[in-house]
């Protein structure tokens, strides 16, 4: 029995509970073509934002800690905290208008150029190098969620100084989403249409928060500037979203993902912390496209976060920890 992963997950469980129904505040502006304040308000504080932000380097950019289920844990850089932090330190730029807020987002926008990756064929990527053994991904990996996250911090970057370069990597980093995981892309091609991939593996892991999030950097393009590319992606994404909610639907809670690798759990459900951030997600989805599926799917989904619910879900999710090793 190991018992560092059985004190990592109660106390990440004991977190999950003390959180409120809505993780976040949703922005009050929401279709201005200037993008201010992103989506969800992100504060600095990494106690809220996230957790395994346990560091910064010399620029204020942070470093994530290992997750418990890592062999050789250390200190490393991850892209999808980085970008997150950056619009959190945007939020605040706008709030207090102070010239070291600024400074401090420009130093990561820099970050995220220095450290991309340009491929003619494939666009401009990031790499995450860092192993998720759950999934059995053991070298440098690409992410929608990743790409989504940069768009939106260049775009802002874009706007703020009419610097075309960046304008051009955010461009090229939406290359990713039109091909699929087998091909070096970042979305896996399904029957019922292009999931964008948080994790991309060997197979799709269809991790239900990471593809919805990464709509959000498609919607940020198409507001910034029209780009039908962009507003393409993002309705193929909502139109795959709305087909495969029903598959993440237990009857009184959620999957994590539709992982269907042949190590991985049949069912792998939500925390309810990621119960609450999906409900969340799917409100303001309803915002931002009007469509009666989100809305229907947010009251449903409400009703599912009562104790007895909790409750029923946590066996479930003993085992599936157990499967993947993480208890």
């Amino acid at each position: 029995m190991n018992f560092r992963k059985y004190i990592f997950m109660l106390k990440k469980f004991a977190d999950d509970l003390k959180k409120s129904s809505e993780p976040y505040i949703i922005s009050t502006e929401l279709q201005t073509q200037k993008l201010g304040q992103f989506y969800f308000l992100f504060e600095e504080d990494p106690g809220k934002l996230n957790k395994l932000i346990t560091s910064f380097d010399a620029d204020g950019v942070p470093l994530n800690s290992s997750y418990i289920d890592v062999d050789e844990p250390k200190m490393h850089y991850y892209p999808i905290s980085i970008g997150q932090y950056a619009l959190a330190v945007y939020n605040s730029y706008i709030d207090t208008v102070l010239p070291e807020k600024k400074d401090h987002f420009f130093r990561i926008v820099k970050w995220f150029m220095n450290n991309k990756i340009q491929d003619e064929k494939l666009g401009a990527y990031w790499l995450t190098d860092i192993p998720k053994p759950e999934y059995k991904i053991f070298t440098p990996w690409k992410s929608a969620f990743t790409q989504s996250r940069a768009i939106s911090v260049l775009l802002r970057a874009w706007q703020e100084t009419n610097n075309q370069e960046f304008l051009e990597v955010a461009e090229s980093a939406l290359i990713p989403f039109t091909s699929d995981i087998k091909e070096g892309g970042v979305s896996a091609f399904t029957e019922k249409g292009k999931f964008y991939e948080e994790y991309v593996a060997a197979e799709p892991t269809m991790v239900l928060d990471g593809h919805i999030f990464s709509l959000l950097g498609l919607y940020d393009f198409y507001r910034a500037n029209k780009n039908l590319k962009a507003k393409n992606l993002f309705d193929e994404g909502i139109e795959s979203l709305i087909d495969w909610l029903p598959e993440y639907d237990m009857g009184y809670w959620l999957r994590f993902n539709y992982c269907k690798m042949s190590h991985y759990p049949e069912i792998d459900p939500c925390t309810i912390g990621y119960l609450r951030l999906v409900n969340l997600q799917l409100k303001l989805l309803y915002k931002l496209t009007k469509r009666d599926d989100f809305a229907n799917y947010y009251h449903k989904f409400t009703e599912y976060d009562k104790k007895s619910n909790l409750l029923k879900m946590y066996p479930v999710k003993y085992r599936a920890l157990k499967k993947i090793n993480r208890l």
